[in-house]
């Protein structure tokens, strides 16, 4: 039997991580809940559910509940959060877990508040909520703390936090509601406009994954299948890279300016450490190839992949678990958020 076991949260729109002290990342599953609408049962949380999107007949839905980074939908969200950190800590526990969980930078009290008590109501003993960079930072590996400036890009499913840190608080920041999940509706947009042909959500990330880039250099195909919308008859269609790039453009421009933005209002002696230092990228839309040469030649900055970069934000929550007491000051708690209310 367990005696407590502390953990970080990394509350994604795509993708919830889980971190425990002694085990490094437990848990990596999609942000999906399948429920029966009739009954309102729970069916599937996580990867089973991901399976169902898309898939499910009238009365079955697959929903996410989070969106562009923020709680669509409370009780899911509590019913997600109850299920994965069951699975991480059985419910054999004698003292409730402390629990560290990442929100985008642009997050309003509301916004906060909502995630504190969605995670308290789990059984957690105490919450805390940390800034998507600062915890992707020190999942980095940077030395956050020190007296120089370091500026880290998270590009998550839902949002963009850019942000640069110094002494371990937050200097410079911007949130776009810009991520993963735009580059998947641009493809499927794209796909419909220009060839009548309708494909899933999945089938956009496969391209974005298999095919995509932002910096096309080498030209890749794959093929897909949709609705054509002219005859409603199921067709294929070959995709390459090229077509991804020009539909993924838009959202990609996007992230480029905001970065832009922070790098204009970041204080002179700290844009010089940036410029030594460099840009690190973190979260699951730093895999897309080409990415950051494409960051690189718009900011005239180098611009690096952080090492398992899905992972970052999670193992930043480790490290704040390691040293919560001399963190704790910094971080979002009820208390904070009651105060802004």
């Amino acid at each position: 039997m367990s005696l407590t076991a502390d953990m970080g949260i990394d509350l994604g729109t795509a993708t919830v991580l889980v971190f425990t002290g002694k085990k490094g990342v437990v848990l990596n599953e999609p942000s999906v809940v399948a429920i029966d609408q009739s009954t309102k049962k729970v069916l599937a949380v996580g990867e089973a559910a991901q399976q169902m999107l898309g898939r499910t007949p009238g009365n079955i839905v697959a929903i996410r509940p989070l969106k562009e980074g923020v709680i669509a939908d409370f009780d899911v969200t509590e019913v997600m959060l109850k299920h994965f950190i069951y699975k991480v800590i059985n419910r054999k526990m004698l003292f409730r877990p402390r629990v560290v969980v990442c929100v985008p930078t642009g997050t309003t009290a509301v916004e906060q508040k909502a995630v504190l008590e969605a995670v308290t109501r789990t059984g957690a003993r105490k919450t805390f909520l940390i800034e998507e960079p600062r915890a992707a930072a020190l999942g980095a590996g940077m030395n956050i703390f020190e007296p120089h400036g370091h500026m880290v890009v998270d590009v998550g499913g839902g949002t963009t936090d850019v942000a640069v840190i110094s002494l371990g608080e937050i200097v410079v920041s911007e949130s776009i509601r810009t991520g993963g999940d735009k580059f998947d509706d641009a493809i499927v947009r794209y796909i419909k406009n220009e060839y009548n042909l309708l494909i899933g959500e999945r089938t956009a990330e496969s391209l974005k994954v298999n095919v995509g880039s932002a910096w096309p250099e080498e030209e890749k195909v794959m093929s897909v299948r949709g609705r054509d919308l002219v005859t409603g008859l199921p067709r294929s269609l070959d995709v390459n890279t090229t077509h991804v790039y020009n539909a993924v453009e838009e959202p990609i421009m996007n992230i480029a300016a905001a970065i832009k933005q922070v790098l204009e209002t970041t204080p002179p002696e700290l844009a010089g450490d940036i410029i030594e230092r460099g840009i690190v990228l973190t979260g699951g839309g730093a895999i897309l190839h080409g990415l950051d040469k494409l960051i690189s030649q718009r900011t005239m900055v180098p611009v690096y992949v952080a090492e398992d970069p899905i992972a970052c934000v999670a193992k930043g929550t480790g490290q704040v678990l390691k040293h919560l007491d001399k963190l704790t000051p910094s971080l979002i708690s009820k208390r904070r958020v009651a105060a802004f209310l």
